[in-house]
């Protein structure tokens, strides 16, 4: 039987306290300190989630012997420098996205982990959704024959708690480095491949783009088409898989909970697909990263997975500016 990890937090944050650490003690892992740039929260949030220390210090916590890997969801600006520290700790790394603001940054820290010999894997969270899972098995399985387009509609609304840097920092704010990034996630683990192009446009007025839509060339002749924002109170999510055979169709699939129905169109006629077991995706992302370590499996999703959302990211960063499609950084 293997041990059970003894993980650290990087960054004090709202997803961590919501979805990681419920994850981390459902699989029978450990926290065993947190790390905040404020004392006042770093105390409150360790008292709360009953972690018994906590440090101001990045570098305090990596030097403890009692830590194994660390979650880590700072502000986006931080992931690199934190990374690459926990990766010369000997640390494993499970990193927020977007891994970092840019490509070259995204690109030294999974290089930093592979050097240090640690695992790292990205926090997407789509992947481990079982409405996706069980739409990457009919595509794999050849039910709809070969993909042709993806429609992502990753409109959402925003809670006015988790707004903040999302709404108002012009550097790594904004619905690309958000909830984009996502797509890009989701779209690689259902049909393989990578984004190629990308056109981009915006909803303008605001600081940074809180609604956008994208029409992405992707592997293999496919094109995706996303809209992403954080206005969107009243419309659930959804995602559609066309191919030469058939279609999947996939209804309140884009969130972090285990909710959604799938549906398989053919020949004019509807089958509601059974999902199968509705696992929290968390669990399920943790669970793979424990196996990673102990085993050495893959990630559910790898660091230089993350890597090329983020190339994806910077494309509709380009193409925003100039009102042009711009080319994807490929990431072999």
């Amino acid at each position: 039987m293997t041990p059970p990890l003894r993980w650290a937090l990087i960054g004090a944050s709202d997803i961590a306290a919501t979805r990681l650490i419920p994850a981390i003690n459902e699989v029978g892992d450990t926290i065993t300190a947190v790390q905040s740039g404020s004392r006042d929260w770093a105390a409150a949030y360790a008292a709360t989630h009953e972690i018994n220390s906590w440090t101001t210090s990045v570098d305090e916590l990596l030097n403890r012997a009692d830590v194994d890997a660390v979650y880590v969801s700072s502000t986006n600006e931080k992931h690199h420098d934190q990374v690459v520290a926990a990766a010369a700790a000997g640390k494993h790394v499970l990193a927020e996205k977007p891994l970092a603001l840019t490509v070259a940054d995204a690109r030294a820290m999974v290089e930093a982990c592979e050097r240090a010999g640690v695992v790292m894997a990205t926090n997407h969270h789509l992947p481990a959704s079982p409405t996706h899972r069980i739409m990457r098995t009919l595509v794999a399985d050849g039910a709809i024959g070969q993909v042709r387009a993806i429609h992502v509609n990753h409109a959402v609304g925003l809670p006015q708690h988790l707004q903040g840097w999302r709404v108002d920092d012009p550097i790594g704010g904004g619905v690309a480095y958000d909830v984009f990034v996502h797509d890009v996630a989701a779209v690689r683990a259902l049909i393989g491949g990578q984004a190629l192009r990308v056109y981009a446009a915006e909803r303008t007025g605001a600081v940074v783009a809180q609604s956008l839509m994208t029409v992405v060339n992707w592997t293999d002749e496919v094109i995706v088409q996303t809209h992403d924002s954080y206005d969107n109170y009243h419309l659930p999510t959804w995602l559609e898989i066309l191919g030469t055979r058939g279609a999947i169709r996939s209804s309140g699939c884009m969130t972090g909970d285990p909710i959604g129905e799938v549906r398989l169109f053919r020949d004019h006629q509807v089958t509601d697909i059974e999902v199968g077991p509705r696992d929290d995706l968390y669990v399920t992302t943790v669970r793979a990263f424990d196996r990673a370590v102990h085993e050495g499996a893959t990630p559910l999703v790898t660091g230089w997975d993350g890597v090329r959302s983020l190339a994806a990211v910077e494309a509709v960063q380009a193409s925003l500016s100039s009102g042009c499609s711009a080319a994807v950084q490929l990431v072999g």
